[in-house]
């Protein structure tokens, strides 16, 4: 799947989203979808990983400390 590919899924979903809505304006859209994309963006690269939080961190290209934060915020890691 290419940038192309995940650019057009999200575009979909957006629209998708907006109809949904029916009229009423949104709330919140940036923290809404970050939190709907981090948390699984997190577990699948935590997977690939193999549970290795310094290989994860390089992948996605932030700090080890970040990526722990942040897997601490989503409830991935006790």
């Amino acid at each position: 799947m290419s940038n192309k590919d995940i650019d057009h899924c999200i575009r979909d979903t957006l629209e998708q989203y907006f109809k949904d809505l029916r009229g009423t304006e949104p709330h919140a859209m940036h923290a809404m979808v970050v939190d709907a994309v981090e948390k699984p963006l997190l577990e699948v690269v935590m997977k690939q990983a193999e549970g290795n939080q310094s290989k994860a961190a390089e992948w996605l290209g932030i700090n080890r400390n970040t990526l722990r934060r942040k897997l601490l915020d989503h409830k991935l890691i006790p």
